[in-house]
């Protein structure tokens, strides 16, 4: 089995020679890094499914036809990474609810020729908030820093979809943060509490320090952090004691962010937890049957340097 697949690779799919046969993988630009084989592969052996899960490597201009020839060659459902989502949103036959409320997919059932498209990235984020912090994300205000991205774009759009009863949104680029802003407030997202408070705040330490003193709960959405030498997004000085801290970024180290948290007794997890989520989502949609989260979670932290 190859490390990572190709659009060439899938036109003459009969010589693979990957035993068992791929029927699931992640198409993404880049994509050898990810870890999701590691994870999913475990799952498979775990409950005797005789399938593997492949990457693939398919750009933008690839991403339709490798998508055209999944079905015919036996796929099961893909997840689709950076840079696919919102083009597999284009390219669904049918759309989940929940992925049509986010406006992006992140994971693809097909079923006949049919692609049915969903966002498991949302509730894997409450699932990790729930499972690694000890709180339920749709109780608790939220801070999301780097609001100017896609990623930060999803995690605001998930926390209002979730009920939480405030987001503010930060980014170093201030009209990146108050563009994000009015988008979200003209999606007009129904609520039985009514609207929720959301707000932009200024990258600046009087700003950002009064900000963190009414929310509950730091959502890390920039890349700071990634090398173990990053500085920290925010200073330990800004963070108050009772402080949640979520990072998206997934590494074998704890993140600056995280290690500015432990010096005023924050609790805080990594992304790890929610690659773990919205795998196991993944997995169950495609499966129809609960995910071995314990055999996943083992895998992933395997792969991620940490067991």
């Amino acid at each position: 089995m190859k490390a990572v697949y190709t659009l060439e690779d899938l036109r003459c799919w009969a010589s693979s020679g990957a035993e068992p046969p791929i029927r699931i993988g992640v198409l993404g630009d880049p994509v050898a890094h990810s870890k999701s084989p590691q994870m999913h592969n475990a799952a498979l052996q775990a409950l005797g499914i005789p399938a593997r899960y492949g990457r693939i490597h398919a750009t933008a201009e690839q991403f339709p036809e490798t998508l055209s020839l999944l079905p015919q060659l036996g796929f099961i459902g893909v997840n689709c990474t950076i840079p696919h989502k919102a083009a597999a949103m284009q390219h669904a036959t049918r759309l989940d609810p929940h992925a049509k409320s986010l406006g992006v997919v992140n994971t693809l059932r097909i079923e006949g020729l049919d692609l049915v498209g969903y966002n498991t990235d949302g509730p894997g984020l409450e699932r990790a908030v729930a499972s690694e912090l000890g709180a339920q994300l749709g109780s608790l205000r939220v801070l999301v820093l780097g609001a100017g991205g896609g990623a930060g774009r999803a995690v605001a759009l998930q926390c209002l979809l979730s009920g939480c009863p405030s987001v503010m949104l930060v980014n170093r680029t201030l009209e990146k943060s108050e563009q994000l802003c009015a988008e979200l407030q003209s999606r007009a997202i129904s609520r039985t509490d009514g609207p929720p408070s959301l707000g932009v705040v200024a990258w600046e330490n009087d700003a950002l320090g009064d900000a963190l003193r009414q929310c509950d709960l730091v959502i890390n959405c920039t890349s700071v952090g990634m090398r173990e030498d990053d500085p920290s997004p925010l200073a330990s000085g800004l963070l108050p004691r009772g402080l949640l801290i979520y990072d998206t970024i997934y590494t074998a180290h704890r993140t600056a962010l995280m290690r500015a948290g432990d010096q005023t007794g924050a609790r805080s997890a990594n992304g790890l937890a929610m690659l773990l989520h919205q795998g196991a989502l993944a997995f169950e949609i495609w499966f129809d049957r609960e995910a071995p989260l314990a055999v996943m979670r083992a895998a992933l932290l395997e792969a991620a340097g940490r067991a």
